[in-house]
């Protein structure tokens, strides 16, 4: 069962549009991407807290900033303001089917039926130089 506070259904709208910017060209929105932990509406006033999947992302004020304006161009919001949470890791399970379905660079291991035979099959061929020097 999860958890995770549910996140109003007009947030995860605004924010469908918004990307961090190492996953824009694969179309991977900051709400796909399982980044947004919560949105709470207090007097007009939007506080979204969001997780980082690095501490070390060159992009992070980029992606508070984008959030807050697009969260502070919503009806009956006045003010917004954005913060990093800390005290929970992101991890790929916060990733949406879209996404995780976009990030798979190899078939899902249930539609292998013979592992050994696909590695074979995909593995780079060697030169016959290459098999030489691998021999030594």
């Amino acid at each position: 069962m999860d958890s995770r506070p549910a996140i109003p259904e007009w947030a995860l709208a605004a924010l469908a549009d918004v990307y961090d910017p190492c996953c824009r060209e694969k179309g991977i929105s900051v709400v796909d991407m399982g980044l947004l932990r919560s949105v709470a509406v207090t007097d007009g006033h939007a506080r979204v807290e969001l997780l980082l999947t690095s501490g070390w992302c060159p992009f992070a004020s980029r992606v508070l900033s984008e959030v807050e304006e697009a969260v502070a161009g919503q009806p009956g919001i006045d003010s917004a303001e954005v913060e990093i949470v800390w005290d929970e890791a992101w991890t790929t399970d916060r990733l949406s089917e879209s996404a995780v379905q976009k990030l798979r660079f190899l078939p899902a291991p249930t539609a292998i039926p013979d592992r050994d035979a696909y590695i074979a099959a995909h593995r780079p061929q060697q030169t016959g130089h290459q098999t030489q020097e691998a021999s030594r």
